[in-house]
């Protein structure tokens, strides 16, 4: 009887510290990954969240790029890791909810992540280089339907949020356009700045440092209401296209096998983090706003965003580039 009591007791002090431990950050190195080369906007959100983890955790926090396949390639890496929590993901609409449904993936959006925390949702800017002579959305519109099939839009790559507000533009304004592709909207708006493509529906927080330099030219944002960085630039809807609505939105999630005690943990310390003054300053700089909140908050966004978008694919039609 001693002997069991004494057994149950050294399990119970074995498993008190496990516990613990599933709530503690890790030690080592802790990366974050990107799916999108460096520069765009998920890219950005990464790295102004990471430093200020790395101050906040004391331990190194890495931002790693893996860029491919509308981010693709980053997720199914990161669902493949352990649950130690020293990989991490910047989560993207295209990786986890609009990509998916359009083709096939290695991975299972819904069950092979653990959410941590929404960052934020944010419009995408119709932007244009300087050289293009249609600046507003009536004049494009007009431009594609003299032009059709020859106007270029880049993206982050096919299927990509940016991709698919191409497909809502011209299935709403019964237009053709050429769809053009990249690793992230980092070189994307290398070529439309240079003038090897002409327009994009890219996210507001990669776009805003080329629109303040006024090598990007925006038409219009792609949410129902102007945001506060852009209170000038009217949105589609009130360009002509009600209803129209495209948004980014960005999150951070480990793999499936990451204890609920370590997100919970992580949660918290994101919360703070995103309630910094030069971080509130930034996200609202890039349009970003309704991040915070739970992991469990972030579960349920993503179930419906991956509902929601399956259904935009479904009832539209829209198919990945060959």
């Amino acid at each position: 009887m001693q002997r069991r009591t004494f057994t149950a007791g050294v399990a119970a002090s074995i498993a008190a510290p496990l516990a613990f431990a599933q709530g503690d950050i890790p030690k080592g190195p802790i990366r974050i990954i990107v799916g999108f080369s460096p520069g765009g906007g998920t890219d950005i959100l990464a790295r102004v969240i990471g430093q200020k983890l790395n101050d906040m955790w004391n331990t190194q926090v890495i931002v790693e790029n893996k860029a491919g396949a509308s981010g693709t390639i980053a997720a199914d890496y990161v669902a493949k890791q352990p649950g130690d929590g020293t990989t991490l993901l910047m989560a993207h609409i295209n990786s986890q909810a609009i990509t998916p449904a359009l083709q096939r993936v290695n991975y299972d959006p819904a069950r092979d992540f653990q959410p941590i925390m929404l960052v934020g949702i944010t419009p995408n800017l119709l932007i244009c280089n300087e050289q293009q002579p249609a600046k507003t959305v009536h004049d494009l519109v007009e431009l594609c339907r003299k032009n059709p099939g020859k106007v270029s839009f880049g993206s982050a790559g096919t299927g990509s949020a940016q991709h698919l507000a191409l497909e809502m533009f011209m299935l709403a304004a019964k237009v053709k356009a050429i769809h053009v592709p990249y690793k992230g909207s980092g070189p994307m708006l290398t070529d439309l700045i240079g003038g090897q493509i002409q327009y994009s529906f890219d996210t507001m927080t990669a776009a805003t440092p080329h629109v303040k330099s006024g090598k990007a030219i925006p038409l219009a944002q792609t949410r129902q209401q102007r945001v506060k960085a852009y209170p000038n630039v009217p949105t589609m809807a009130e360009s002509g296209f009600p209803g129209f609505e495209a948004t980014t939105w960005y999150g951070l999630v480990g793999p499936a096998k990451m204890p609920a005690a370590m997100a919970k943990r992580m949660n918290e310390d994101m919360n703070k983090v995103m309630q910094m003054p030069d971080v509130v300053e930034k996200l609202e700089a890039s349009g970003a706003s309704e991040g915070g909140g739970s992991p469990e908050k972030f579960g349920e966004f993503m179930k419906v965003e991956q509902a929601k978008w399956a259904k935009v694919i479904k009832d539209g039609g829209v198919k990945g580039d060959a």
